[in-house]
């Protein structure tokens, strides 16, 4: 399997931590959040990564080259940032011939179960299925509203009056016959949240994730994922 993993963001928030390293590398628990990553794609057979940089890219890369070893890994440097979206466009030679591939929003902390999602995904004939979880501030997330099936039928991005507390997760998978389509309009799709998940609705899946998930993008989240993994080591092992 093939993945991107979106690690170019500045990590404004985590100032002034971030001042000094890529967001990527921001440590929870003495360990560079990427590597939990890498840990996740060796249990669950993710044999390539596209990687893309742009905050402090030489940390990132020299990061990569010195403990990633078993796993073929692509780094794209954008000089002015694509947007979530714009990447996956302007690479997509990457995952050219894959059926299927995976898209994961490096500043996230999770145990996923890589596999049971890509199973939810294949069992469905929606092109997309976005990652979900129980969000206690859903008025500050992407939110989706499924129908019984698990089809996406509403979805808006920090609503005013939020229909449900399920939560974009920043975990998606997509098939290539839908990249293929949007490169028609490559020029005017560039963040995955506003451009296209909205275009999407009735044609895409929700898939629930009941692992541990959490955004590590925010001071307070950070010491939370600290204190988590500091308890719950073991599930984070390889």
């Amino acid at each position: 399997m093939k993945a991107f993993l979106l690690a170019a963001g500045h990590g404004t928030r985590l100032r002034p931590l971030t001042n000094q390293i890529p967001k990527c590398l921001v440590p929870v628990c003495g360990k560079p959040i990427i590597e939990y990553w890498f840990s996740l794609f060796r249990k669950y057979g993710i044999t390539e990564v596209l990687v893309n940089l742009n905050h402090f890219p030489d940390q990132v890369k020299n990061y990569i080259s010195e403990h990633v070893k078993d796993i073929k890994v692509k780094l794209s440097y954008e000089e002015m940032l694509l947007g979530s979206l714009g990447t996956i466009i302007h690479n997509r030679s990457f995952v050219k011939g894959e059926s299927d591939f995976f898209i994961f929003y490096a500043d996230n902390l999770t145990n996923l179960n890589i596999t049971d999602m890509m199973k939810f995904h294949q069992s469905s004939d929606k092109p997309f299925t976005m990652g979900l979880f129980r969000s206690n501030d859903p008025y500050s997330c992407g939110i989706a509203e499924l129908n019984d099936k698990g089809t996406v039928i509403e979805f808006e991005e920090k609503p005013k009056f939020p229909k449900s507390n399920l939560a974009n997760a920043g975990i998606y998978i997509m098939q290539q016959e839908l990249l293929n389509t949007l490169l028609l309009n490559q020029h005017t799709l560039l963040d995955i949240g506003y451009d296209l998940l909205p275009k999407l609705v009735n044609n895409m899946n929700g898939y629930e994730i009941k692992q541990f998930l959490l955004d590590i993008g925010t001071h307070p989240n950070l010491k939370l994922a600290n204190e988590f993994v500091n308890k719950n080591q073991e599930i984070f092992s390889q």
